[in-house]
């Protein structure tokens, strides 16, 4: 079929409420579909991973039956928030002592731990000088915007 019989039959479709058209010959098949709209569905991301095959049946069935767990209570005291979404680590390498501990006195603008997010380790400086009361957070652990990382005493 030639462009300029393509365009004239594009042309008639457009002009009349036909969707799809469909022309099949030996040497050539053309298919027009128009007015189609893609519907556009939002779910929500599941809020756990998915059990391993592996696991089983008892387990599954336990973990199931579990009552729902309690929303995580704001730790009492002051404290020290991620300022970005990442990966919390305590010490710049697992053979590297941590940067802080629960008890130590920390110094204003001295490294407390690591956020690392999109292959980029952010150091999180306390703000002030202060005693590490608590920590909120696991080593290797992702965290949040704005999650409790550390639960200080200030000095």
């Amino acid at each position: 079929m030639e462009v300029k019989d393509l365009k004239q039959l594009i042309k008639m479709i457009t002009e009349t409420d036909i969707t799809e058209f469909e022309m099949d010959n030996a040497e050539e098949k053309i298919v027009i579909k128009r007015g189609q709209r893609t519907e556009i569905v939002q779910m929500a991301a599941p809020a756990y991973m998915q059990a391993p095959a592996a696991m089983t049946a008892p387990v599954a069935a336990a973990q199931a039956s579990a009552p729902a767990t309690a929303p995580v209570a704001e730790p009492a005291g002051e404290t020290i928030n991620s300022p970005i979404v990442g990966t919390f680590y305590r010490a710049a390498s697992p053979e590297s002592a941590p940067f802080a501990e629960v008890g130590q006195v920390v110094e204003k603008g001295q490294v407390i731990c690591l956020v690392e997010a999109m292959k980029l380790f952010n150091e999180i400086e306390a703000e002030y000088k202060c005693k590490i009361v608590k920590i909120c957070v696991e080593n290797a652990q992702p965290v949040e915007f704005g999650q409790p990382l550390f639960v200080i005493e200030k000095i």
